[in-house]
C-alpha cells in the first residue's frame, strides 16, 4: 500500500527539539491543519465540528534514518533504560508512524485553503504530513483504567518555568500560554543536567534561551528570528 499526504500540519515549533513528547501535554499549543488541494472541500469535514477530538496519523518526518534495532530508550525512563519499540511511544519506529489525540478548537472555511482545522495539544512539528484524520470516540476509546506499564511506575514534575515581561510580551497571548506548557515539559535530552548550559528552542519568529536548575526553568534571552 503506497499512501500519500493528505494534509500538513502548522506550529510555532519549527523543529523537533523541544516538542512535548506526547500530545496533549501541552494543551494550549496552538496549530493548524491544511488539506492538499483534492480535499479542500466541504463534505470532507462535513460533521466533525460535531466532535471534541480528533486522531492523527502522520509521519515523523525528521527521522530520515532507519530505526535501529528493536529496542528504544524512553524519555520517561531518564534515556537510559531500555524496551521493545513496540512497547514504546518513540518517534524511531520501522515505519515512521505518528498517532496523536488533539482537541478540535474549530474547523474554519476559508477560501484559498478550504476547510482549515485548528487544534490545541498537538506534539507535531510545522509541516509534518499527515496521511490521516479520523474522530476520537468515547465509547471506544476512551480506557480510564488500562494500565500504563512503565508510565505508571516512574513519578514526573513539570518544571516551573520563570520568564522576564520583557521577553513574554514577544508573543501573544495564545502563544505564550502554549510556549510555557511546552517548556514546562522540560525541552532538554533527560541525560542532561548542566545547571549553568543555555539551550535554544525555535518556537514561532523567534529562539527562546533558558536555563534549568532544581526544577525550575528561567528564560534568559528571546531573540527574534
Amino acid at each position: 500500500m503506497n499512501i500519500e499526504p493528505i494534509a500538513y500540519f502548522r506550529s510555532p515549533m519549527p523543529s523537533k527539539f523541544g516538542l512535548p513528547r506526547q500530545s496533549g501535554l501541552a494543551d494550549s499549543l496552538p496549530g493548524i491543519i491544511v488539506f492538499e488541494p483534492e480535499y479542500r472541500r466541504e463534505e470532507a469535514v462535513r460533521g466533525l465540528e460535531h466532535f471534541d477530538y480528533l486522531w492523527l496519523i502522520w509521519e515523523f518526518s525528521a527521522n530520515p534514518h532507519a530505526q535501529q534495532g528493536l529496542t528504544v530508550r524512553p524519555p520517561r525512563l531518564g534515556g537510559n533504560e531500555r524496551v521493545g519499540v513496540f512497547a514504546s511511544r518513540s518517534p524511531f519506529r520501522p515505519n515512521r508512524l505518528g498517532l496523536s489525540c488533539v482537541y478540535i478548537n474549530k474547523v474554519e472555511m476559508t477560501a484559498d485553503r478550504g476547510p482549515v482545522i485548528h487544534v490545541m495539544g498537538a506534539d507535531l512539528m510545522d509541516g509534518t504530513p499527515i496521511y490521516d484524520v479520523k474522530p476520537y470516540v468515547t465509547y471506544a476509546d476512551s480506557h480510564p483504567e488500562a494500565r500504563s506499564g512503565f508510565v505508571d511506575e516512574r513519578d514526573w514534575q513539570p518544571l516551573s518555568v520563570v520568564m522576564a515581561d520583557e521577553w513574554e510580551r514577544k508573543f501573544s497571548a495564545e502563544a505564550l500560554a502554549g510556549l510555557k506548557q511546552v517548556l514546562a515539559q522540560d525541552p532538554r535530552p533527560r541525560y542532561h543536567d548542566d545547571a549553568d548550559r543555555v539551550y535554544g528552542m525555535p518556537f514561532a519568529d523567534c529562539d527562546v534561551r533558558f536555563r534549568v536548575s532544581d526544577g525550575v526553568l528561567t528564560v534568559v534571552e528571546v531573540v527574534s528570528r
